[in-house]
């Protein structure tokens, strides 16, 4: 609710901006020109989310975990490494750490495992693992357009799915691989020794559960497709909606939609490119640096972390987006907004609402240890996927 009444706020100040001037009309229609279908795709993929775990998809995979995890708690684990990840790169970051955060819980404990090291997995890699296509992460649905503007100006075209994957693959799959072993050591003691459980029987429909999979399966290569990814999106939901009217109508409920996030994030598109209309890039700029040296991209990947732990990931993005310039340093960024969000509860939405699935599962895990693990997590990812860009991608390098 408190986002939603911050969303309201900021769509209030935004609209003031039109009605004085400040955000000249022609811009903010170019912005909501922009935005509309990420936010459709927003929408779109949170009904097919949240529809497939409650039709028991996530549950059914978590259980095949434990029997494949073989009584290592070691291997279960990196099972759950796996699932986070996938879940992430094509299902968004929202997706694991609201849906899938309870079903680890609820592995574990079934597993007479500790809970914890389970479930700050899956926010980890919600953020860090949200690098590598743009149906990730919200920011990186805003970044594709604007680098895609960048690779035309160059010179190039437009890079699509396949080519923003190529820019990130790298610092992506060490922006997975550096918090997993930072887990590893924090948690060697949990995570050591075997576990035994009896999966119980799911009573689920068996329709729902196998239609729900089915769409899933058949959405994950049409997002990478080249496709608009909120046409690919709103058709699975759309197919989803449908059968769950015949088979589970009570299921299809208004908060289905997160209209929350989509106030806050309509709010702050308006806010914040009225902030740009008064002068906040210049001002971003003597701070974010220029080029594409490796000193210049920690630089600016470093501006990202600290802003998305000051204000959020989303307007941290949105207020240094201008600063970029190429596709190398939009990546920085990206890697600063998005893996470094890792320190602050409000660093990402996603955080907050973890851990009141945390709070509603009765896991007990202070801010204060989130906090000062972040501190060490966030800056160590940060800056080795900055490094494993730049050697990727080279020193001013720009792709075709």
């Amino acid at each position: 609710m408190r986002s939603a009444v911050l969303g309201l706020v900021l769509l209030v100040i935004g609209t003031i901006a039109i009605l004085t001037g400040v955000l000249p009309a022609p811009e903010a229609l170019g912005i909501a020109d922009r935005v509309w279908p990420i936010l459709l795709f927003v929408v779109a993929i949170t009904v097919v989310a949240e529809l497939a775990a409650d039709a028991g998809l996530f549950t059914l995979v978590a259980s095949r975990l434990v029997r494949w995890g073989r009584g290592s708690t070691w291997l279960l684990w990196l099972l759950v490494v796996a699932l986070a990840t996938l879940s992430t790169v094509f299902l968004s970051l929202d997706t694991t750490a609201v849906l899938l955060t309870p079903v680890v819980i609820t592995l574990a404990r079934h597993a007479g495992l500790s809970p914890v090291p389970f479930a700050l997995t899956t926010v980890w890699l919600a953020c860090t693992a949200s690098l590598l296509l743009p149906v990730s992460n919200l920011t990186n649905l805003l970044a594709e357009h604007a680098i895609d503007e960048a690779a035309t100006a160059s010179g190039g075209g437009p890079l699509g799915p396949g080519g923003f994957a190529a820019l990130m693959v790298v610092p992506a799959i060490i922006a997975v691989v550096v918090p997993c072993v930072v887990l590893a050591i924090v948690y060697r003691r949990q995570l050591a020794g075997a576990y035994t459980v009896d999966v119980e029987a799911q009573d689920d429909d068996r329709v729902l559960l196998w239609t729900s999979g089915l769409v899933v399966l058949v959405l994950l290569p049409l997002l990478v497709s080249g496709i608009p990814v909120w046409m690919s999106a709103l058709g699975a939901a759309v197919i989803l909606v449908v059968v769950f009217l015949i088979r589970r109508p009570g299921a299809l409920r208004p908060a289905l939609v997160p209209w929350q996030l989509v106030l806050l994030a309509a709010g702050l598109f308006l806010v914040v490119e009225a902030a740009h209309a008064l002068g906040l890039a210049r001002a971003l700029a003597s701070i974010a640096g220029t080029g594409d040296s490796l000193l210049a991209l920690l630089q600016l990947a470093g501006v990202g972390m600290a802003s998305a732990n000051l204000v959020d990931n989303l307007p941290a993005y949105l207020a240094l987006e201008p600063v970029a310039g190429d596709p190398v340093r939009f990546a920085a960024l990206l890697i600063g907004v998005n893996a470094g969000a890792l320190i602050t509860p409000w660093a990402a939405l996603a955080t907050l609402l973890w851990h009141a699935r945390l709070t509603a599962a009765d896991v007990e895990f202070g801010w204060g240890r989130f906090i000062a693990l972040g501190f060490v997590v966030a800056p160590l990812t940060v800056a080795l996927a900055t490094v494993g860009l730049w050697l990727a991608h080279g020193a001013g390098a720009m792709l075709p």
